[in-house]
């Protein structure tokens, strides 16, 4: 018996096409529905128009709202597996969130296009076709969001785009895939060992995201002083280290109680607390600056969105980051 596979749309170059001008632009809402026969070998498809959204479009709110929806429909029929599509810009983004808030086991799994439906060579059918076999497979349970594009299956935790337009821009670095896609079967060898759960009621938190960068004017922070911000997330050099000008302003910000999480620019590797030199790392935990187990700067930022609505106290959520 085929399982029940639902399929939500919710925009991305996977609807868009190529005019006559050159131009990417997004399609009518029955784009993907055209995929629908090649699905059906696979499954019993459902498959509902969300949104039609260029992925840049995509806010932490949606993305709530794009949670709710899931879990009303799951608590309305009994799904084996949900897929979505998603633009690719920030489909990292979206796949995590959903990873850390929705509480069901049941498989999900987020896909894509690098190139629109009328271009030679589009693989948004094939990505479609890969993720409805992953969604429907028993071995995809339990293993948080999944994200599938280019017949490889990665963890919502660990994939991030690294390519802008070739078909294997996600990539898990360090970790690499945890499965892959054959022709005859779906193929895990590995998965996350920990999975982490936080219910919430909304993705309002106003969180900025930095770079550091050599040479910074403490200037570039200072007006953060000034803003209603809930927390913030700096991208560190390598192990976790920062220009000696800006910590004034960020013992300002910790004064006024707003969070601060520390991440590498560097996308392999976590920061620690290592260097004890005005602005290493050591001096920075110190502070009270709370540390990230290797995740990078958007995936951090969503996370500390998430787990604010848990506490505000630095001990807990340096426990949570470290997880």
């Amino acid at each position: 018996m085929l399982k029940k596979i639902l399929v939500l749309n919710t925009g991305g170059t996977i609807a868009m096409s190529v005019d006559d001008s050159e131009g990417v632009k997004p399609m009518d809402d029955q784009a993907v529905s055209k995929i629908v026969p090649f699905l059906e070998r696979y499954a019993d498809i459902t498959m509902k128009n969300v949104l039609n959204l260029p992925s840049p479009h995509m806010t932490p709110s949606i993305m709530n709202q794009l949670r709710l929806y899931i879990e009303k429909e799951l608590a309305a029929e009994p799904f084996d597996g949900i897929v979505i599509t998603h633009g690719t810009d920030t489909l990292e983004e979206t796949a995590y969130f959903l990873d850390l808030t929705l509480p069901h086991s049941v498989p999900v799994v987020v896909t894509g296009a690098m190139r629109s439906s009328n271009e030679l060579g589009a693989d948004g059918p094939v990505n479609l076709i890969s993720s409805v076999r992953t969604a429907a497979d028993p071995d995809s349970h339990n293993k948080g969001v999944l994200v599938v594009f280019n017949d490889e299956i990665h963890a919502a935790c660990h994939v991030t785009k690294t390519h802008t337009s070739n078909v294997a821009t996600f990539q898990s670095p360090q970790f690499g895939p945890i499965g892959t896609i054959a022709k005859k079967q779906v193929h895990y060898h590995h998965a996350p060992l920990i999975r982490e759960h936080y219910a919430i009621s909304h993705a309002d938190a106003n969180v900025p995201l930095i770079k550091a960068v050599a040479g910074m004017d403490p200037s570039w922070l200072q007006f953060l002083l000034e803003q209603p911000i809930d927390g913030l997330v700096i991208e560190a050099f390598g192990l976790g280290n920062l220009p000696p000008a800006i910590l004034p302003t960020l013992k300002q910000l910790l004064d006024k109680a707003v969070p601060i999480v520390l991440v590498s620019r560097c996308y392999n590797g976590q920061v620690q607390d290592v260097y004890d030199y005005e602005g290493g790392g050591r001096q920075l935990k110190e502070l009270g600056i709370i540390f990230s187990n290797g995740l990078n700067g958007q995936k951090a930022r969503l996370k500390l969105i998430v787990t604010l609505q848990q506490t505000r106290h630095f001990q807990q959520l340096q426990h949570l980051f470290d997880r």
